[in-house]
């Protein structure tokens, strides 16, 4: 084995240097609810075989430590002076060889093997192929699920790739000096909202958006939910199922000539599948909420720090109608849903509305956050700030019930160049987040040419049987549709 690098630490690197910025009105309705039990807590899976040699701790701990310099969120600390003052504080480490000693009090090794190997196994297997397992694991109002999935690619792009800790090391005593000879002010990605393009100004313009906005939220009808039961200890399960490629091929395919993505016929499933389940009340719409990636609206500014960790997603929903046909084929009206929710997911992005009614929701998200954690933490509450006025009235109420949200992350091989790391081959990825007491997300990719479902809810929190019914008819609806 090649002798192990050295870092020396620098005699004048005895201080370090700090950023700072406040969180933007996302990160704090992320921040807030994550205090006590880390809900929304985003975790990373990924199963692969490698060989020994290239999975060495020192080699792992010093691309983590150059992850973590190149993209400082991951480094940072939160001070909440007060509800309204939340702030990222980033301390630059002043050497080499402190960057590698945080990088390594954030990484673990486990080995769930009882048998203790000697050394003379361990180096016969050393350039064995094994199983390995890799979980990534960050709190929400760091980032979203396309940084994670980003920096999972060039995490593995580094560990299987043709550098050696030698280079390795070369490139983390060169990120470690420029991250710390030019920290500044913009050394941390700034907010989404921050990177919002500018609303143009004017009374018309703020009015309209506020209509278009209030209106938006009055059509969003949904009179559907899981029956729940209450307070137990939550406890998150994710039971997945994954497709082979012949018929992740086929699935793909068939959604194809329908003229819809697996993502949109993944929202009929669970419509279809609840309909199935839950035969009451179908004279009231269906609604499925969802997250919209934000990253293609948000301006650029050189100047900036460019990591993409931070979090960078708006919300829509999907409502559709709950009732079946009595009799005959239901397959029509599986498409029809399927082009229905195509249509409603095309009109959310597409809409040109979308930056103010995005600055809003954030605004309303992180005013809502602040109030509930006042209540938690036993503050007097405050009159939410910046209350936008009530200007459509005279309509009845409807119910907004959301019956679960959906998290569709589309092709994942698009985003992790399996031929930069040949020596490493990913063959599992599971993903979801910590979800809060009563919490539900059905997951939906392509990963390794397969198709992953899964279904992340707080066991505790719903009527047993109507969940579990839910769940098999969704697979059910698969075969179904889409197999058939």
């Amino acid at each position: 084995m090649a002798e192990k690098p050295t870092i020396e630490l620098d005699a004048d690197a005895a201080h370090t240097k700090r950023s700072e910025r406040q969180l933007g009105d996302t990160e704090v309705s992320y921040f807030l609810p994550s205090r006590q039990s880390g809900v929304n807590d985003m975790y990373l899976h990924l199963g692969c075989r490698a060989s020994a040699s290239i999975l060495q701790r020192e080699r792992v701990c010093l691309i983590w430590a150059i992850l973590r310099l190149r993209h400082p969120l991951l480094a940072s600390r939160v001070e909440m002076l007060d509800y309204e003052d939340i702030r990222f504080v980033y301390e630059a480490p002043p050497s080499p060889k402190h960057a590698l000693e945080d990088a390594d009090k954030n990484l673990a090794y486990r080995t769930q093997s009882a048998e203790v190997q000697n050394t003379s196994d361990i180096a016969k297997s050393a350039d064995a192929t094994q199983n390995y397992d890799f979980l990534i694991c960050a709190t929400h109002f760091l980032g979203d699920g396309m940084a994670l999935h980003r920096f999972a690619n060039d995490f593995f792009g580094m560990l299987g790739g043709l550098l050696s800790e030698q280079q390795l090391t070369v490139i983390l005593e060169d990120e470690c000096k420029r991250c710390y000879e030019t920290l500044n002010e913009a050394a941390l990605p700034e907010s989404i909202e921050s990177r919002l393009p500018s609303s143009p100004g004017g009374k018309f313009y703020h009015a309209a958006s506020l209509v278009d906005f209030q209106i938006g939220q009055h059509k969003l009808t949904g009179g559907h939910s899981f029956p729940r039961r209450s307070a137990k200890e939550r406890r998150t399960i994710v039971p997945t199922v994954s497709f082979d490629p012949a018929r992740t091929k086929y699935i793909l395919s068939k959604c194809k000539s329908r003229g819809v993505s697996i993502s949109s016929a993944l929202f009929a499933v669970c419509n279809v599948a609840w309909a199935k389940t839950y035969g009451q009340n179908w004279q009231l719409p269906m609604m499925m909420y969802s997250a919209l990636n934000m990253r293609p609206f948000l301006q650029s500014n050189k100047a900036l720090n460019d990591s993409y960790w931070y979090i960078a997603i708006g919300y829509f929903n999907i409502v559709l109608p709950t009732f079946l046909p009595r009799s005959g084929d239901v397959t029509p009206t599986f498409w029809l849903r399927a082009r229905s929710a195509k249509d409603q997911s095309t009109r959310a992005v597409k809409n040109p509305m979308i930056i103010p009614r995005s600055r809003r929701m954030a605004e309303e998200r992180g005013s809502r956050a602040r109030q509930w954690a006042r209540e938690d933490d036993g503050v007097k509450a405050l009159p939410p700030r910046n209350v936008a006025p009530t200007i459509i009235r005279g309509f009845d109420k409807s119910p907004s019930s959301a019956l679960m949200g959906l998290s569709l992350l589309g092709n994942l091989d698009g985003i992790y160049k399996h031929p930069n790391f040949p020596d490493i081959k990913l063959h599992t990825l599971t993903t979801g987040s910590r979800q809060r007491s009563g919490g539900m997300l059905l997951f939906g990719y392509t990963f390794a040419s397969k198709l992953w479902i899964s279904f992340g809810y707080d066991e505790n929190g719903f009527e047993e049987f109507t969940v579990q019914e839910f769940w098999k008819n969704v697979l059910l609806s698969v075969d179904e549709f889409l197999l058939v």
